[in-house]
């Protein structure tokens, strides 16, 4: 594995999960220089990172300077319930990248098909947000198409209700076999045979969110970076769909975990 101490350049990242601190990290990375960024930082004390925590202002700060015009920055990020409240830690921190100049472009959902039991008076807790940021419009939209379960072969008639309150009449096509997919995503989560998942690490986020994010905010060849690596899945992603990567992981431990997922056979 290489340590951040050995990078000279910042060209030499590519392709490369580095030992160390990612603000150190993204310093070596010129302005406007990273397509893509999809992570989930280590929020509240939800989980143990081995002690690690992050300074947020200063990385979303970093952020901001290394994306591209145009670049996006997927965030997945939820909330600690503290003597019975929700610290609302996600919200504080969409609120500080629209403040420092990004757009909110998407507010999703990543919903979960497993959950641990919770307290008897609160609803079962399925979902983390992922906040989809952008420096300016998004230049890469390559949005994720579903079934048309209602398809229809003749057109047909709809309203819309004007901001007066009237209500329009309008025609829409309909019949396509397609339609963009919703913004609440549905994964599989937890230790699966047939998955490079490796439950050694606390927090991992499903394989096929990584593959959706990236394969909707890049092209091959883009660079994608993610700045808490953990246990490597936006790199294995990335080797799957054909983007150039950088990674950084503070824990040397969950570095030697994540080469071994990298150095298996491709997955598509």
């Amino acid at each position: 594995m290489k340590k951040l101490s050995e990078i000279k350049d910042w060209k030499e990242l590519k392709n490369q999960v580095v030992c160390g601190d990612c603000l150190e990290g993204m310093k070596l990375i010129p302005d406007k220089s990273i397509d893509l960024i999809l992570t989930s930082p280590p929020y509240d004390n939800l989980r143990d990172y081995k002690g690690y925590s992050f300074d947020f202002e200063a990385t979303a700060k970093e952020i901001k300077r290394i994306l591209k015009d145009g670049g996006v920055c997927v965030w997945v990020v939820g909330d600690q319930t503290i003597k019975g409240s929700e610290t609302g830690t996600s919200f504080k921190q969409a609120l500080r990248f629209k403040e420092i100049g990004m757009n909110l472009h998407d507010t999703m959902i990543y919903q979960k098909n497993s959950y641990p039991f919770p307290p008897s008076n609160r609803y079962f807790g399925v979902f983390e947000y992922m906040f989809v940021f952008s420096n300016g419009v998004p230049s890469t939209t390559n949005l994720i198409k579903v079934p048309n379960i209602k398809q229809v072969k003749n057109n047909n008639s709809s309203t819309s209700r004007q901001a007066d309150g009237t209500v329009k009449k309008f025609k829409y096509k309909t019949g396509k076999a397609t339609r963009i997919k919703e913004n609440v995503w549905i994964y599989e989560t937890g230790y699966n045979k047939s998955s490079t998942y490796n439950p050694s690490h606390p927090a991992t986020f499903p394989e096929k969110l990584a593959l959706n994010h990236i394969e909707s905010w890049s092209n091959r060849g883009y660079i994608v970076l993610d700045p808490f690596m953990g246990s490597w899945t936006t790199a294995r992603a990335c080797k799957d769909l054909g983007r150039d990567f950088i990674g950084f992981e503070l824990s040397e431990d969950y570095c030697e975990i994540g080469e071994k997922r990298l150095a298996q056979q491709v997955m598509f």
